[in-house]
């Protein structure tokens, strides 16, 4: 009588005859995804950056000054060849876009300088 012999799978540790480990089509393509450093992390950053409202100077929404925030954001929109609307509605409107995105995370001392910056800008283009 022929004995059967006893055969016992074992899983495929994911290595190959190479002794590698298979990567699957899907780790593949999120490495792709992140490897790209020229795209911006969040659509807000997107639309800072490509809006047609204005081309900023880097880091004006980190200045000290509310002043300073304001006569940044003037000559921006003053000097802006992607701008639709006047110098003053657009300049409000992205200083108002960054206050809205950051929302809560905003901290309370940058909100307040930034709600100062509002009142400065009006000033800035005399329409108090």
């Amino acid at each position: 009588m022929a004995h059967a012999r006893k055969t016992t799978h074992s899983r495929n540790s994911g290595t190959g005859k190479s002794g590698r480990r298979k990567t699957s089509t899907r780790r593949s393509t999120v490495a792709r995804k992140s490897s790209k450093r020229a795209a911006p992390k969040r659509w807000s950053q997107r639309v800072t950056k490509e809006s047609d409202a204005l081309d900023l100077r880097q880091g004006v929404f980190k200045l000290t000054s509310p002043k300073k925030i304001a006569i940044s954001l003037k000559q921006s929109a003053e000097h802006s060849s992607r701008r639709k609307t006047g110098a003053y509605r657009s300049a409000l409107s992205m200083l108002a876009f960054y206050i809205n995105r950051a929302g809560k995370t905003l901290p309370k001392t940058q909100r307040a300088r930034l709600e100062k910056a509002k009142v400065e800008l009006k000033r800035a283009f005399g329409r108090e």
